[in-house]
């Protein structure tokens, strides 16, 4: 099971914010903390002593911190690629290598004799993560996480994130990509609208922007790049990660009969696995529904994302739930019942036949 994460930005706010926050996040199940390195300016010490207090805390409550650096920090901090007890000191989980080395010492460095994780940037779709395991890298230390991007249109196409992503996928290797907050105000830098990898997910719920990760495959662990996300926020992206099947929003129509909302909300649902290209079947409910009323009611013409319920004109399928994948004429047997929530109409092409899914009363 992949593992949820928040970032926390000290210098940029106060001890007494960032525990509050860790506290929330660790009540919803987070484990991974990133922080960021990159805007500092001070010496060892200062640096140290700035992020120590908060990383402490993180690993009081068992959380795992992965601070975001680049070779030129490691000048400035007069660190070593090949001495990283300076990580060690402040409490670091792992490190987070923005911008890499030439392969050699990112191999190097996975063999340091604290354990200290190296999470490498997985969005350039170069030959980077090859050239590191041809070094002989220990693979447990070896992590991947995409960028965030703090201007919009800057971030990342979904097929270049596909591609990038099985790069690292090759290797078995830990993967993270990181979701934006709505309600979170600030990141590492002083613009920011919105800290996403994928920028489809920008406007989106929280909680959709975790379906799709799931529903995607490829991403083991999944953080909020910008902070403070709110406690509603946290748990709709808790309940999203945790759940055994993915939720799909669906708002209904005002002619919903309260049987058709058994149907949909208070039965188990499968995607039939012989599929077809107009829609997708969860067929059980007409059995178990068999002895319910299904009036015919609202029957217009059939949109993709349409929710649908066979009513008594169509024999044996009276009380069988399907959702269109295409636009269809309807010849007044099925029931238009709802429609899926315009933002979560793409995820229509990530279930699989024989999953199972839910659906959830959205506005």
């Amino acid at each position: 099971m992949g593992k949820l994460g928040i970032s926390i930005y000290p210098e940029r706010s106060t001890f007494e914010l960032d525990k509050a926050y860790l506290d929330l996040a660790h009540k919803y199940g987070f484990k991974r903390v990133f922080t960021s390195l990159l805007e500092i300016n001070g010496d060892k010490e200062e640096v140290l002593a700035g992020f120590k207090k908060p990383v402490d805390y993180a690993n009081s409550l068992g959380m795992e911190v992965m601070v975001d650096i680049n070779p030129a920090l490691f000048e400035q901090l007069g660190v070593s690629y090949d001495d990283l007890s300076f990580f060690d000191e402040m409490g670091a989980y792992g490190v987070r290598l923005d911008l890499g080395f030439t392969g050699a010492e990112e191999a190097k460095m996975t063999r340091n004799p604290y354990g200290i994780k190296i999470e490498i940037n997985m969005s350039q779709g170069t030959n980077y993560v090859d050239n590191i395991m041809s070094y002989s890298p220990n693979k447990e230390n070896l992590l991947g996480s995409h960028n965030f991007y703090p201007m919009r249109y800057s971030g990342l196409a979904l097929d270049h994130f596909e591609y990038c992503t099985e790069k690292f996928n090759r290797y078995n290797l830990n993967t993270m990509a990181f979701v934006n907050s709505h309600d979170a105000t600030f990141g590492p830098w002083p613009f920011n609208d919105g800290l996403v990898s994928l920028e489809l997910h920008r406007d989106l719920s929280i909680e959709t922007q975790v379906k799709h990760f799931k529903l995607m495959g490829g991403i083991d662990d999944i953080s909020i790049g910008n902070a403070y996300a709110s406690e509603a926020e946290l748990k709709a992206m808790s309940e999203a990660f945790f759940a055994p099947e993915p939720v799909v929003k669906i708002v209904p129509h005002t002619s919903i009969t309260a049987n058709e909302r058994i149907v949909l909300f208070d039965s188990q649902h499968s995607y039939r696995g012989d599929r077809s290209e107009y829609i997708l079947r969860s067929t059980m409910t007409r059995v178990w529904h068999a002895d319910k009323e299904f009036p015919a009611t609202n029957t217009p013409d059939i949109r993709r994302g349409d929710i649908l319920v066979g009513n008594v004109n169509w024999g044996q399928y009276k009380g069988e739930t399907q959702i269109a994948l295409k636009d269809m004429p309807n010849a007044g047997q099925v029931n238009v019942v709802g429609r899926i929530h315009d933002d979560e109409l793409f995820l229509l092409d990530y279930l699989q036949p024989w999953s199972g899914f839910k659906f959830q009363e959205s506005k």
